[in-house]
C-alpha cells in the first residue's frame, strides 16, 4: 500500500524532501513506516527511531496501523522561549 510521507522543517531539510510516497505492507503501523524509512541510510538513518507523527493530521501512537493512502506527518521537536 502507499503512504504520503511529509517532512516538516529540520526533517524536511535533513532529508532534502517535505513529501514522499512510501510503499509499505498491508496491516503496517506508524512504527513499521519508520523502521522502513530508516533502513533506507543517510539521510533517513537520522530520523529518530520514535519521532512524533501525526496520521491525517491527528497526533498518533507508534502502535497506530496505516491504511492505503494515509498521510503521515514527522513533526520534529520544537523549541521556543
Amino acid at each position: 500500500m502507499h503512504i504520503r510521507a511529509l517532512f516538516f522543517a529540520s526533517y524536511g531539510e535533513i532529508l532534502g524532501t517535505r513529501e514522499l510516497t512510501v510503499e509499505i505492507s498491508r496491516a503496517s503501523t506508524v512504527e513499521a513506516l519508520v523502521r522502513e524509512l530508516r533502513s533506507r541510510g543517510e539521510p533517513f538513518s537520522r530520523l529518530p527511531p520514535s519521532p512524533v507523527v501525526a496520521v491525517n493530521r491527528e497526533y498518533a501512537q507508534e502502535d497506530t496501523l496505516l491504511r492505503e493512502g494515509d498521510e503521515v506527518a514527522f513533526l520534529p521537536p520544537v523549541a521556543g522561549g
